[in-house]
């Protein structure tokens, strides 16, 4: 053996091709010094954690297990690890479960499987032993955040002295606090002061919350809008262009696209077709957002789109993905707000594709986004200012996306819905070619896993009190409906929405 194929330079040589992004030559390097060291568990956890970064979830899973019947130290977090690539990745929450359970098993006190399996809960609808399991977190550690913050969503709060409120805005005070807790907890509090009506305190707490998640992700976390509008710009220049092929899909029918704002109605609508016999709700899928990033990449060439073998190639990797996550399915739908970027190349892989667009007012849906913990990688949903310049440029593209696809582009118009559910619904079914079903107006009553953060919203039947909402916050949205111009109210002028 050279020392070039030594097991220290095998591990040397796999880490630093993981952090220069090759996973593929990181996998061959670990298995190479698997080879040597076929009984070494830590080393088939390392290969693990390297397919599960490559999106080879099958694998991952398969290679922790080995992990876990070689005796690896710390079995617990090698279960953890399998639970989340189950219940986020596979959607299989069942497994997920159960993976948790043995986590819990090993090590009762083991706080990171208490909160996954307490979100996991929430999402399965299961609202009381998510409570509980937040409680038990909490017991064994009183200053966690983000057991405490998830409590809020667990319940509708409606006494303005309500000690859940007492007991966020103590936990914010600690001193040292890092600014990602206090963000966990900002939000949290937010949504306990606007459940009772301390509207204005509401808004404060959800101003210090999106401070604290900007300073939690440092400097790069920056919403660059001059960036975008040529992002978007490069969108609208680039489709229509030529049809350079027609991908074979084997009789697959391509899924259901339901994009939009986030917190625009895009989990309803997907609620609401998932309670039709003929389809299902394939959730939020991570698979066109990653083609994307990987194909069509802001700032760079775009070549993928002139050479017919890639597109072939991306529609099939598209397919083995929805294959993966949903066996045995035929007709489903892709629920992912922020394909609306992609329809482009959705029409460019599956001209057949139907995609319904969601829309919301614009200050409602402005306002939700800004009260959400979203993910730092959304930078604009951290400033209202920047999220209403995002809200007018979604809505550039949406009449783009009309004027191209036209009749392929359904608008689905929330507060339409909401006071009238059963002629939008209607209208719904009849572009997603399916028969009417009344089933799918008793949405509430399935029995489904829900993974964004409408999961308790649509658990209940429908009402109309977020239509509006914006009227509690009115006297301190000035900037918001100055940003937004024209398109701070809502019309039925500028879009071929469900009433037409």
């Amino acid at each position: 053996m050279t020392s070039a194929d030594s097991p220290d330079t095998l591990r040397q040589q796999a880490a630093q091709l993981e952090r220069a992004g090759h996973l593929e030559e990181a996998i061959a390097t670990h298995r190479r010094l698997l080879a040597l060291r076929p009984h070494w568990a830590d080393g088939w956890y390392n290969l693990g954690q390297t397919q599960w970064q490559a999106r080879q979830f099958e694998a991952a899973l398969t290679t922790y297990a080995h992990a876990l019947g070689l005796g690896i130290t710390q079995p617990e977090e090698v279960h953890l690890n399998r639970a989340v690539i189950l219940a986020r990745d596979l959607g299989r929450s069942d497994e997920a479960v159960h993976d948790l359970e043995r986590a819990l098993a090993l090590n009762p006190r083991y706080g990171p499987a208490l909160l996954n399996l307490g979100n996991v809960c929430e999402q399965r609808g299961d609202r009381e032993r998510a409570r509980t399991l937040y409680q038990q977190v909490l017991a064994l550690d009183p200053r966690q955040a983000l057991a405490l913050s998830r409590l809020p969503n667990l319940q509708t709060l409606q006494d303005p002295a309500d000690p859940l409120i007492g007991q966020l805005q103590q936990a914010l005070a600690v001193p040292g606090r890092h600014p990602a807790e206090r963000a966990d907890l900002g939000f949290g509090l937010g949504k306990a002061l606007d459940d009772v009506g301390r509207y204005d305190e509401a808004f404060a707490a959800y101003q210090a919350a999106n401070a604290a998640s900007r300073e939690a992700g440092g400097p790069a976390v920056r919403y660059d809008a001059a960036a975008h509008e040529r992002h978007v710009d490069r969108l609208i220049a680039s489709f229509p262009r030529p049809a350079v092929l027609r991908p074979d899909t084997s009789g697959r029918p391509p899924p259901l696209f339901i994009c939009g704002m986030f917190r625009s109605g895009s989990t309803l609508v997907e609620q609401v077709l998932g309670a039709h016999p003929q389809l299902t709700a394939g959730g939020e899928l991570d698979l066109l957002p990653t083609l994307a990033r990987q194909h069509l990449p802001p700032g760079a060439p775009w070549p993928v789109l002139d050479d017919p073998a890639a597109l072939q190639a991306l529609a099939d990797q598209y397919l083995a993905g929805v294959a993966q996550r949903l066996p045995g399915t035929t007709q489903i739908t892709d629920k992912r707000p922020d394909n609306f970027l992609h329809i482009g190349l959705i029409k460019t892989l599956f001209p057949d594709a139907r995609i319904v667009f969601t829309r919301r007012e614009p200050l409602d849906n402005c306002l939700s986004v800004w009260f959400l913990h979203l993910s730092r990688s959304m930078p604009y949903a951290l400033d209202l200012l920047d999220t209403a310049h995002w809200y007018q440029q979604h809505l550039r593209l949406l009449r783009h996306w009309q004027a191209v696809y036209g009749d392929d582009l359904f608008v689905f118009d929330y507060d339409r819905f909401v006071r009238g559910p059963e002629p939008v619904a209607q209208q719904l079914l009849a572009f997603c070619g399916l028969p009417w079903d009344p089933a799918c107006l008793r949405f509430q009553e399935r029995r489904s896993v829900v993974q964004t953060a409408s999961l308790w919203q649509v658990r209940q039947p429908l009402h109309t009190r977020s239509s509006g909402r914006w009227r509690h916050y009115a006297a301190l949205l000035g900037p918001l409906r100055a940003a937004l111009g024209e398109d701070a109210e809502p019309s039925s002028d500028d879009t071929r929405d469900a009433s037409t």
